[in-house]
């Protein structure tokens, strides 16, 4: 996710960490820009007309189209894959409409998304205490504790994946020409489906300059780092260079849905997930949360009616583009979130709406709130561990929503503080000297960036922590479970989210809460407690438990 300080406890912000940025999807260069839905593309909006998008009741198109024009609206285009309307209004336009009974939410087609990555970003308060001794494998595998947490190193030469598995990154981009990970990335089928928006709606800086003439990026572009880092765990190579991910035969397709900012839009998070299902995406990532809304409420009693259709919208609209994902073979994988919270038994929210800034309040909300996509029905929700096996201090959890945990990496999960206790793993090379995290001479300024030139060429690694992390390790067993159970199909192989859930719950190690249930995190002065519920089986910290790529790798059906 993109918005990574939403939700930061004390402990947490005392790390000074900054906030992650998105990017948002362009089209291939090499297929053009596909069709997200079975209606026309949308013409040009005239100046002064803001677009929403209209959710009608499933069979009542027609009567939403004359609500839109009642309303005084204009409907450009309808999209009855998930089912609403996009439309232009004035004043009074989303009130107006959403008061049909056939409407059941309405939205500006505005940004909603963060990702949920931390950068670790003072690297003088993060000293490389790790001393790191030679092994077999690639060059920086000593580095990848996180592999060796979950047994991908040994399933590596044993199921290293199948190229005919594609894997969906809907992230901020990947970085398709970075040398650890050209060798799996599919540029023909990867897509760009956001423009980048210099201003947001205040006038103020949001994405900045445009980098491409038409602000739209190329596919294999990540102007942020985090889509790439999250790629790079799945499936970086097993070629003689940096690191190897969970499943380095599979193929990584590029969906992206992310600014540069950070920020994710409603509409092309929902194409991302209709064209993964449409080209025969196997599995899809999807390390970020929906914004402006960090928790969406049906009807806050805090919130005006126009909030209230807003929120309403966004968890219909990904929904509904999740259920058809999943209906078409997709099974889907979400980050669980980095606010240190009880998604079950949360009280307050005072992130919302984080869109555009500044407009944020506080307001009480209860369990009927939901973190989206990592609450939506049908997505496995990853909470993340530090290097000692524990729940990350920053990660989100809770009984009904965490279903298992994988390793996110946590700075903290040990005496002082330490870089290498984050995720080690790909950064494009021209995000790492835009932020001043290398130098002049190639050379790393600190611990947090690793360098590995064995080849020659060399290429660029980062230390990042986050739930963001921790979620492409559980995408990347599954696409192992899929390299080894999949049938011929649609994309190259195909295997029911139903029966990958399953097995993905059955291969990963069980883990009990702590005892006592009550974990104290103290740190830097700080002192929180979460409380962990469950059993072995099943519990608010681990879920159905940490994610095995070795039993994934090696257990039968």
């Amino acid at each position: 996710m993109r918005r990574v300080a939403s939700g930061m406890t004390a402990l947490a912000a005392a790390l000074t960490l900054a906030a992650c940025s998105a990017t948002v999807p362009r089209p291939s260069q090499a297929g053009g820009d596909p069709e997200p839905s079975q209606a026309h593309r949308e013409p040009e909006t005239a100046p002064g007309r803001p677009e929403y998008l209209v959710f009608y009741a499933w069979g009542h198109k027609s009567q939403a189209k004359a609500a839109v024009e009642r309303a005084g609206g204009t409907t450009l285009s309808d999209d009855t894959k998930l089912g609403y309307l996009l439309a232009t209004g004035g004043d009074g336009f989303q009130t107006a409409v959403g008061d049909d009974p056939s409407v059941v939410g309405v939205t500006p087609d505005r940004s909603i998304g963060r990702t949920s990555g931390r950068f670790i970003t003072d690297p003088a308060a993060l000293p490389d205490e790790q001393a790191f001794t030679e092994r077999n494998g690639e060059p920086l595998a000593p580095r990848q504790w996180d592999m060796r947490m979950i047994g991908a190193d040994r399933a590596n030469t044993k199921v290293p994946g199948s190229r005919k598995v594609l894997v969906g990154v809907i992230d901020t981009g990947v970085d398709g020409k970075h040398p650890d990970i050209a060798p799996n990335f599919n540029r023909e089928l990867s897509r760009n489906f956001v423009t980048d928006r210099p201003k947001d709606d205040y006038g103020e800086t949001l994405d900045g300059p445009c980098e491409a003439p038409d602000c739209k990026d190329p596919v294999d572009v990540d102007d942020d780092g985090h889509g790439t880092h999250v790629a790079s765990t799945i499936a970086s190579p097993i070629n003689g260079i940096g690191i190897a991910g969970v499943a380095p035969g599979v193929q990584i397709v590029n969906i992206r849905a992310g600014q540069d900012s950070g920020y994710f839009f409603l509409k092309p998070s929902m194409d991302a997930l209709t064209y993964a299902a449409d080209i025969g995406v196997d599995v899809v990532n999807m390390s970020y949360y929906v914004d402006p809304w960090l928790f969406n409420c049906r009807a806050n009693k805090s919130d005006t009616k126009k909030q209230q259709l807003e929120q309403r919208a966004i968890i219909t609209g990904m929904q509904r583009a999740v259920d058809y994902a999943r209906q078409r073979g997709v099974t889907l994988i979400s980050a669980l979130g980095n606010g240190s919270t009880d998604l079950g038994k949360p009280t307050i929210d005072r992130q919302s709406p984080g869109y555009p800034k500044g407009d944020e309040k506080t307001r009480q909300i209860d369990n009927s709130c939901i973190n989206v996509p990592a609450e939506s029905k049908g997505v496995i929700s990853v909470s993340a561990l530090g290097p000692s096996g524990r729940k990350a201090a920053y990660s989100d959890y809770g009984l009904e929503q965490t279903d298992v945990s994988a390793p996110g990496g946590d700075v903290l999960d040990g005496q002082g503080i330490s870089a290498t206790r984050g995720i080690l793993a790909a950064a494009p090379e021209h995000v790492l000297r835009a932020t001043g995290r290398i130098g002049r001479d190639g050379k790393p300024k600190g611990a947090d960036v690793v360098r590995d030139c064995t080849r020659g060429t060399c290429s660029y690694y980062q230390y990042l922590e986050g739930t963001s992390m921790a979620a492409p390790h559980a995408t990347g067993v599954a696409a192992i479970l899929i390299s080894r159970f999949g049938k011929p199909g649609k994309g190259g192989l195909e295997l029911a989210p139903d029966t990958v859930e399953k097995l993905l719950y059955k291969t990963a190690t069980p883990k009990a809460c702590p005892t006592p249930r009550e974990y104290s995190y103290d740190s830097l002065g700080q002192n929180q407690k979460h409380l962990c519920e469950g059993g072995t089986s099943d519990n608010g910290f681990y879920g159905h438990g940490v994610v095995n790529a070795w039993k994934a790798a090696t257990a039968e059906p």
